[in-house]
């Protein structure tokens, strides 16, 4: 025989799931709370670190912070997914009104015929004379920027990251001085970086007038 449903019991489930949901949430504030605190805490930790630095990396002493500032082009470095396949490579490093440090990269696609620009920020973490920065892009998610060569005139740079295949070298102007490749790339060697995997920049068309 066909039974039909009960109304009245069906008002009472309703009831008591109605009645469980504040329950249910109420008896959970502690464990929510406590991931949100966590979560904080972990941003925090983030924004407040200092990458680790490679020990073969040592960063330039007597560093100059407003003579690095800037643009540079990049002439070489070990390929990383955010600038593969990308031509004619720049970094930009300017004051910020609170003290801080902008940067901005940017680099061309051929492919697609059109630029790639990131905006971040900088810090010193080992005082204002060593050359050694942190750089975020992504919110408080620093990676380490480390000035391992520099030029006394500030005209070229090696920068090793927070691992020795985060590598770039740096000119002020699309190519470097003669001679310069050489002993850049025989100190990188010494450190311990994968120099077979360094690609040369391919920074020709760059305009000389700055403009891009």
């Amino acid at each position: 025989m066909l039974r039909l449903p009960d109304p009245t019991r069906q008002e009472h489930t309703e009831a008591r799931t109605h009645l469980q949901v504040p329950q249910l949430l109420e008896r959970n504030i502690p464990v929510l709370a406590t991931l949100a605190l966590t979560t904080v805490g972990a941003i925090a930790w983030y924004a407040l670190r200092r990458p680790p630095i490679p020990p073969t990396a040592i960063p330039v002493s007597d560093f100059e912070l407003g003579r690095y500032l800037g643009k540079w082009y990049e002439v070489a470095r070990i390929d990383n997914r955010f600038e593969k396949g990308l031509q004619r490579t720049q970094a930009e490093y300017s004051r910020m009104p609170n003290g801080g440090i902008r940067v901005e990269n940017r680099g061309y696609d051929p492919r697609k015929r059109e630029w790639h620009i990131a905006t971040g920020k900088a810090k010193t973490v080992l005082g204002p004379d060593v050359g050694a920065l942190k750089v975020a892009f992504f919110g408080p998610f620093y990676d380490g920027y480390n000035v391992v060569a520099l030029d006394p005139k500030y005209r070229w740079a090696m920068v090793v990251g927070s691992q020795l295949d985060r590598f770039w070298i740096l000119s002020r102007t699309p190519f470097l001085p003669m001679g310069v490749e050489e002993r850049l790339l025989r100190q990188a060697r010494e450190m311990g970086v994968p120099v077979d995997r360094v690609i040369w920049v391919h920074q020709d068309g760059v305009n000389p007038t700055g403009s891009y």
